[in-house]
């Protein structure tokens, strides 16, 4: 038996997490995420799958426009008319209560698994004979709104035996259908993963993470995240899809990943030591672009780029608006790749090594990281006082902080040795 699982569609997000997105790329990714939907679908029916599972976050909004509503439900058609039923559960973004009024739109081999307590679902096929062939136990539950209730196990009461008791008959298969952030997302209806390997349920069709997460091991993969069809920010780097899961009794499931994202994201560092002129800095740049867009399924890329490395250029690099310049030849070069930021961390090749006061700077901003604590209140008492709205990423990105910090400081101390 095999089943598409896709998770984590967020249809109507908008795109976050760029430093300077030109329009017609904030537009083309507007239309990625459809896009990816779209994909997803096309190759469950190209594939002739058995049914499709989509493990929640349809939606981005618990209040999604009617152009989305309208792209999903018809992807869901499509499956219909192609004699796939689908399943599905709502997830923290679009409760159960963005679908309740329209429950009865779905087409009818659609299902979503309600509320109130595990529900449980029946996959059948065809026999010869014209009998209804029981092959796949089908469970799960979905959230009733945006937050889930911390004393209940969103898997709770989810198993082989009280599927197979709640249908009145067992099948070769059974899979479970859940929105958790397991254990690495423990504020969003964690699960424990030796509980639910210990349930008999043959695979576990997550959603929520939007990376790739496979458990226990990837030649046992019995707790499975896709990750999201489409990133939707910067930091959500890489290729990005669903799975096509293959069941075959008496062995672990197979996973073949299928692309999705049309655009894909990138950050990347280049070490631009060796170049001796800018032309050779954009030239090499460029041909690191073209490396990793080989390395991915996408028919575009956005990347932030970090230059690195001890470098005669970095004097050249200082000056107003070099920076600007090179990112616009980067980006002017290929209509295919878009370079949201060009970042400079590079340091001077032949750095006076006898003035105490870069070491001094260094040591100084090494202190630093090792007392985050004291650093995240200190960045977000200074945002606070500048009526700076302190951002939810600060914790993660205080290291970057500081390094940017150090670098600036070692920069000014240049410039005033060359005064």
């Amino acid at each position: 038996m095999k089943f598409l699982h896709m998770s984590d569609l967020h249809l109507g997000a908008p795109v976050r997490g760029f430093v300077d997105l030109a329009p017609e790329w904030a537009a083309r990714l507007q239309r990625a995420i459809p896009e990816a939907y779209d994909r997803a679908i096309d190759a469950a029916i190209a594939r002739a799958v058995d049914f499709v599972v989509i493990a929640g976050d349809a939606f981005d909004t618990s209040k999604p426009s009617y152009g989305d509503y309208l792209r999903f439900f018809e992807g869901l058609e499509r499956l219909d008319a192609a004699g796939i039923p689908s399943y599905l559960v709502a997830g923290n973004h679009d409760p159960y209560t963005t679908w309740a009024r329209d429950v009865e739109r779905l087409p009818g081999s659609a299902h979503l698994l309600g509320v109130d307590g595990p529900e449980f679902a029946l996959f059948s096929r065809q026999s010869g004979d014209g009998n209804a062939v029981p092959e796949c136990l089908i469970a799960g539950r979905s959230y009733h709104n945006q937050t889930w209730p911390a004393d209940q196990p969103i898997a709770g009461g989810i198993s082989r035996a009280a599927a197979a008791e709640a249908l009145g008959t067992d099948a070769p298969f059974a899979i479970g259908v859940i929105h958790t952030g397991l254990d690495i997302d423990t504020a969003k209806a964690p699960a424990d993963q030796a509980k639910l390997l210990d349930t008999g349920i043959d695979y576990w069709a997550c959603g929520h993470l939007h990376q790739r997460l496979v458990r226990p091991t990837p030649d046992n993969p019995r707790v499975v995240f896709p990750g999201c069809l489409q990133a939707r920010d910067i930091k959500e780097t890489g290729e990005r899809g669903c799975y096509l899961v293959e069941l075959e009794q008496g062995a672990p499931p197979h996973l073949e990943f299928i692309p999705t994202s049309s655009v894909v994201f990138q950050q990347l560092e280049v070490d631009v030591g060796a170049c001796q002129t800018l032309a050779d800095l954009v030239h090499l740049v460029q041909a690191r672009l073209f490396r990793e867009n080989g390395q991915v399924h996408c028919d575009e890329m956005i990347v932030r780029v970090t230059l690195t490395g001890a470098t005669a250029l970095h004097g050249f690099l200082l000056k107003s608006g070099i920076m600007s310049e090179l990112r616009n030849r980067i980006n002017d070069a290929y209509p295919g790749f878009f370079c949201d930021a060009l970042v400079r961390r590079t340091t001077p090749a032949d750095e006076d090594t006898t003035s105490p006061f870069p070491q001094v700077v260094r040591e100084i901003a090494a202190e630093e990281s090792a007392r985050e604590t004291v650093l995240i209140n200190y960045v977000q008492n200074e945002l606070v006082k500048r009526g700076i709205a302190v951002p939810s990423s600060l914790s993660h990105r205080v290291g970057e902080f500081n390094a940017t910090a150090e670098a600036l400081v070692l920069d000014l101390l240049r410039e005033s040795d060359d005064e």
